[in-house]
């Protein structure tokens, strides 16, 4: 694929401009996490939860359950992912060139956006699975000790694999993704965040899938997997071997688990 040069922002328009897309970060980051915890304290005090009209049934679900699950998910993976996709968003409004970057750069935050909704899809169809299984329980944790090993030992193993590598690596490099993804205006600034999506879908998608180990809606562990996904991509290009330290600790977890369950 041909590249573009990249043309700066206007240096008169665009610390204003910055600060409008900073705070639209933001704004949307800290929104999707006061839902999560209002979403955690009704599941933790289920006498008033049930009666949230976003929370839904703890069994049997219906249309409606599957369309709350799916807003769950999809808030979830805004607040979770955002912070991470953050320095790539701002670096993109520094050098989109466009006389106002505010368009682009949300249609860029969109397009990432759009991976993880269809991520949040899949999560939730895949809930419902597990819990018609009888896999997870109303409560949204696991309640197999062979499901939690699994995921687990699954999701340790695939820290050290080339693919997790690569997209690891795409998304660590925000300005390096620019100049070989670079697509002009508003419709390939949402192209190019659907890339990026897809790359830090392929580093992070198995972490995520942890929350059914750890608890969907434990706000402890989902800050945890945040700080986790942020601390991964901060790291330079060369830096693995954190990642695989963090692989070998979750394949320990998930054989003790194991050897728990079949005991």
């Amino acid at each position: 694929m041909a590249t573009t040069r990249l043309s700066p922002i206007r240096p008169s328009a665009g610390r204003a401009q910055q600060i409008q897309v900073g705070l639209g970060l933001g704004l949307a980051a800290g929104a999707a996490w006061l839902y999560l915890a209002y979403m955690a304290w009704g599941m933790a005090h289920m006498d008033r939860g049930a009666e949230m009209l976003i929370m839904p049934a703890m069994t049997h679900w219906k249309p409606a359950d599957l369309a709350l699950v799916f807003l769950m998910w999809t808030v979830m993976m805004a607040a979770m992912m955002l912070p991470s996709a953050a320095p790539l968003v701002r670096t993109f409004a520094r050098t989109t060139g466009a006389p106002s970057p505010v368009l682009p750069t949300f249609a860029f935050a969109a397009g990432y956006l759009a991976v993880w909704t269809a991520f949040s899809a899949l999560a939730t169809l895949g809930q419902w699975g597990l819990l018609e299984l009888r896999l997870i329980t109303p409560m949204m944790e696991s309640a197999s000790g062979w499901l939690s090993g699994g995921l687990l030992i699954g999701a340790g193993a695939f820290q050290f694999t080339r693919f997790k590598s690569t997209c690891l690596n795409k998304c660590r490099s925000p300005l390096g993704f620019l100049m070989t993804e670079w697509r002009p205006g508003a419709g390939g600034a949402f192209v190019m965040g659907l890339h990026h999506g897809v790359y830090c879908a392929g580093c992070c998608a198995m972490l995520m899938l942890l929350l059914f180990v750890l608890g969907v809606m434990n706000l402890a562990w989902i800050a945890v997997l945040t700080l986790i996904v942020l601390a991964e991509k901060a790291l330079p290009t060369e830096g693995i071997w954190p990642s695989r330290v963090l692989g070998v600790g979750l394949v320990l977890w998930g054989g003790y688990l194991l050897l728990a369950a079949n005991g």
